[in-house]
């Protein structure tokens, strides 16, 4: 369906409801998008009609990810390229860029029923938690299927780092299962 203002994903919410509700949210900087990101993406999707992605602005990557180590400053795409590539992906029925470092402003306002975070996090660790809990939302973490990431990538192109993750990525077409979730 594509890029949202956030204004503009609450009235297509208030007005369609059947179509988003159960609304399943998450959020990330989705930089490189790779295997680990569509899998994901397509595990949120299974727990509810809609996913909504909250995708953060450059500003928010910068702070949140600074450059160190000798790597390139993030975030590589510029968020409206980050927020089309998310967009395009099957899963995904609404992505919207947010400026904050974290979604709990996009949570109040849109309060998905669930709120989808990777297995790399602890819900006592989200800041979000606590919002999502008081308006009775669920929170779910899902594992991590893909040994990938953004940095890893770039670690790659880099030269920095064996090619590891290329090993662990099943191909074949099909999606592994995604019954182990850890309902929260």
């Amino acid at each position: 369906m594509g890029i949202f203002s956030l204004a503009e994903l609450q009235e297509a919410i208030a007005q369609d409801p059947e179509q988003w509700r159960p609304l399943v949210f998450t959020n990330g900087c989705f930089d490189l998008i790779h295997a680990g990101h569509v899998r994901y993406l397509q595990a949120a999707k299974e727990l509810g009609r809609a996913l909504v992605v909250g995708v953060n602005s450059d500003e928010s990557v910068r702070s949140l990810k600074p450059a160190r180590g000798g790597l390139p400053p993030r975030p590589i795409m510029p968020e409206q390229q980050r927020a089309e590539v998310i967009a395009a992906l099957r899963p995904v029925d609404g992505v919207v860029i947010f400026a904050e470092p974290t979604a709990i402003a996009l949570i109040r306002a849109l309060q998905p029923q669930v709120y989808v975070k990777g297995g790399d996090y602890q819900t006592g660790a989200l800041p979000e938690a606590p919002i999502v809990r008081a308006y009775g939302g669920q929170i779910v973490l899902i594992p991590i299927e893909v040994n990938c990431s953004t940095t890893a990538i770039i670690e790659r192109i880099l030269g920095r780092s064996p090619d590891s993750f290329h090993h662990d990525i099943s191909v074949g077409g099909t999606s592994p299962p995604y019954n182990d979730k850890k309902m929260l």
